[in-house]
């Protein structure tokens, strides 16, 4: 296939656009930059260029290819607002791919978190949160979920709070940053709740998979490990940067911080089974021990 992707510099688009390319697909991604542009080109991919709030530039990299991964995401999470914004931006992109896609019987690949589920782990038949801070990506995700009903082949993979590769990534990336700007490997209540990961070459081969074979209108969850407790991702860190950990206010955390305090665990079962998907890659905690004083 020849694939629009949108976000495939970061830390999981670059990993997904080497597993498209190296599993014989072509890929055209989206870059706001000249130094995205460059990674992409380098990278052997071709080069679209524009953000996400050029909905006509979506539109012609949906309707020029034979299917689209969805990955960019703004990367300003200071405020509440700017949170707001950024899910503002990305619903509405969404729905301008969707609609390039309408009838088509192309793939389009979204992107969304795992849910929570009180006292076990989330599987793919969970819903998505319908309130909280992310509550609007919800329901982006849901409108393209229902697009199945419309000729695309619409599907979510759902990334655990950490995505990682070499040590950073995810939520614990965040915490590991805060850690070095505070002196404090912190965490957030009493540090129990849990947290699943993935590494980002195990989480592109899903995306991979998912856009070659997966049904429409269904979500997949791109799990490794099931859930670290987060006191436990600290002790590394904190270990790792030779600080003290401690637990901190919520707050410290911003508009995420109510996220970071939540017990998230999460499965995979399903999607292995379906989809012959099968994490190979280093464990969050194993990974984390090449963090760099």
């Amino acid at each position: 296939m020849h694939v629009f992707i949108t976000g495939g510099t970061g830390l999981i688009g670059s990993a997904v656009v080497a597993e498209l390319l190296a599993g014989g697909h072509t890929v055209l991604g989206l870059a706001r930059s000249d130094a995205s542009a460059a990674a992409l080109e380098g990278a052997g991919a071709e080069v679209r260029r524009g953000g996400l709030a050029d909905l006509d530039t979506l539109r012609a990299g949906a309707d020029t290819t034979d299917g689209v991964i969805h990955l960019a995401f703004g990367n300003d999470f200071s405020s509440q607002e700017a949170l707001a914004a950024n899910i503002a931006e990305e619903g509405a992109a969404l729905a301008a791919l969707g609609e390039t896609l309408v009838g088509s019987d192309r793939p389009l690949v979204t992107v969304s978190g795992t849910p929570a589920a009180p006292g076990r782990a989330s599987t793919e038949a969970d819903p998505l949160p319908t309130d909280g801070p992310v509550a609007g990506r919800s329901r982006s995700v849901a409108a393209v979920l229902d697009l199945a009903a419309q000729g695309v082949r619409t599907a979510s993979v759902r990334l655990p709070r950490t995505v990682h590769n070499n040590g950073t990534g995810g939520f614990a990336g965040l915490l590991t940053n805060i850690a070095r700007q505070s002196g404090v490997s912190g965490y957030p209540g009493d540090g129990t709740q849990r947290w699943p990961a993935v590494h980002a070459l195990d989480a592109a081969v899903l995306f991979r998979l998912v856009l070659e074979k997966a049904p429409a209108g269904a979500a997949w969850h791109a799990v490794a490990d099931e859930g670290d407790a987060v006191r436990d991702i600290a002790a590394v860190i904190g270990r790792r940067l030779n600080l003290p950990v401690e637990t901190v206010p919520e707050a410290t955390y911003g508009p995420l911080g109510q996220v970071f305090a939540t017990d998230q665990p999460a499965s995979s079962a399903l999607t292995r089974e379906k989809l012959g998907w099968e994490p190979a890659h280093a464990s969050l905690l194993a990974d984390l021990e090449n963090i760099q004083p």
